[in-house]
């Protein structure tokens, strides 16, 4: 592949990663708090790419270029067109956005909940119920505080619905340390007005009140509080997805 290529393909990913940066695409793949290093990066490879063509195409260069060389052979401009299959991944950035994860990546991790903050404090829920409660701190109340400041409150928590221990849905968050790749679900276990007949990764806001019982997670073994549900609405999925 010749310069002018390198620098076509180092255009558009980095136009690609401008896109994602500055909407919320990147919500997908990121935490918010590294959108601005995520278009700084994008612009920095737009401008080694704008570098690349202009040190390429100047005219100094393309008038040298045509006075060939006694050297030069009939394969000079020949290059391996392999190397094109390069557009392939950013033309899938570009073009076909692929979803946050999801209750597919959910089933195949053990719930981020696995060991209990040396320093954790738990304070009192702030008054009216329902209160919105993160499934993350739901779950650690609920095991790690046995519940105390959950008695006697109706908490709303939101998530997407998917499949748990014998086909049962629980409520699922995936929670990010940086990016995607390290994304590890929080679950919840689900009695009561149990959501029925809803797809996986369908989202909804459950209100309920804790109870006094866990499960294990298939997978590591980690405690999966429940949530005993009075009530269930059906949401979009909110701009924000994860934890």
């Amino acid at each position: 592949m010749n310069r002018q290529a390198q620098g076509v393909i180092l255009l558009l990913l980095g136009g690609a990663i401008v896109k994602a940066g500055i909407t919320d695409l990147s919500l997908r793949y990121v935490k918010e708090g590294l959108r601005p290093f995520l278009v700084a990066a994008g612009l920095l490879l737009v401008a080694a790419a704008v570098m690349t063509l202009w040190y390429d195409l100047r005219p100094a260069r393309a008038t040298a270029a045509s006075s060939p060389s006694p050297q030069d052979g009939d394969d000079h401009h020949h290059e391996p067109r392999v190397g094109w299959l390069l557009l392939l991944p950013v033309l899938g950035l570009l073009l076909v956005a692929p979803p946050a994860l999801g209750s597919d990546a959910a089933g195949r991790s053990g719930s981020v909940l696995a060991a209990a903050p040396s320093d954790a404090v738990y304070p009192a829920l702030p008054p009216g119920d329902p209160v919105p409660v993160s499934l993350l701190d739901y779950a650690s109340r609920a095991v790690f505080d046995e519940g105390r400041t959950l008695r006697d409150r109706t908490v709303r928590l939101t998530g997407f619905v998917a499949p748990g221990r014998d086909g049962q849905p629980m409520l699922v968050r995936m929670v990010l340390s940086c990016c995607a790749a390290d994304g590890r679900p929080i679950k919840v276990a689900l009695t009561g007005d149990v959501p029925s007949g809803l797809p996986p990764d369908t989202w909804v806001h459950a209100d309920g009140t804790w109870v006094a019982r866990t499960a294990a997670d298939e997978i590591n073994q980690a405690a999966v509080p429940y949530l005993e549900v009075r009530s269930w609405q059906r949401i979009t999925a909110p701009r924000q997805q994860y934890e």
